[in-house]
């Protein structure tokens, strides 16, 4: 397992707790982040986890692996940037973001293996056109709906390396009941683990 952009190592951890014996590996460009991933890692047990300080473009892991997944840099040039340095870099994205981490991140995955990323929906063709040219294509495309009735904001794209299947759009996830709490959905999948349905 391969995470970019791994920060505090919060998306390893979890799997980790969910997946037994999981090695996986995590990057991230803050040496301070890096630090206190690695501290949450030793403190939960997690001896499988590892984590390097590096910028996902500096290619600092190499693989196979059999999954990827990022949280990329997604909010577009030109907003207003946050007072905090560090928090600027890591969501403001830059041209051509997507396209070179599919490349790199598709480039340590195995045959048929997968890459997964969280997306705002105005960047679902940047991110399509970045997974099939990094070969791969995606599979499937779950919208992550706020609540029942409002449009998604987020989606998961999966793609899979080598993959020829067509893509699919699935149901998606609701997140949110009309009084803010957690749909049992979700809540099931937050903390009691269950799996998302990539049919």
């Amino acid at each position: 397992m391969l995470e970019a952009g791994c920060g505090a190592g919060a998306a390893l951890l979890c799997l980790a707790a969910r997946v037994p014996r999981l090695s996986g590996s995590g990057v991230e460009r803050d040496p301070a982040l890096v630090a206190v991933a690695a501290d949450n890692a030793a403190a939960n047990g997690f001896a499988g986890l590892s984590f390097v300080a590096a910028a996902v473009e500096d290619e600092g892991v190499a693989g196979p692996f059999d999954h990827a997944m990022a949280n990329p840099p997604y909010h577009p040039a030109g907003g207003t940037a946050s007072p905090d340095g560090a928090r600027e870099s890591a969501k403001r994205a830059r041209s051509g973001l997507f396209a070179a981490w599919a490349r790199i991140l598709g480039g340590n995955l195995r045959r048929h293996g997968t890459l997964t990323l969280i997306v705002p929906a105005a960047a679902l063709p940047e991110c399509l056109e970045a997974a099939r040219a990094a070969d791969c294509p995606a599979a499937a495309v779950l919208p992550l709906w706020p609540k029942a009735g409002s449009p998604a904001k987020l989606l998961l794209v999966r793609g899979v390396k080598q993959g020829r299947s067509p893509m699919r759009l699935l149901p998606g996830l609701v997140l949110h009941r009309p009084d803010g709490g957690f749909t049992e959905r979700a809540e099931a999948t937050l903390r009691g683990g269950a799996p998302l349905d990539w049919g």
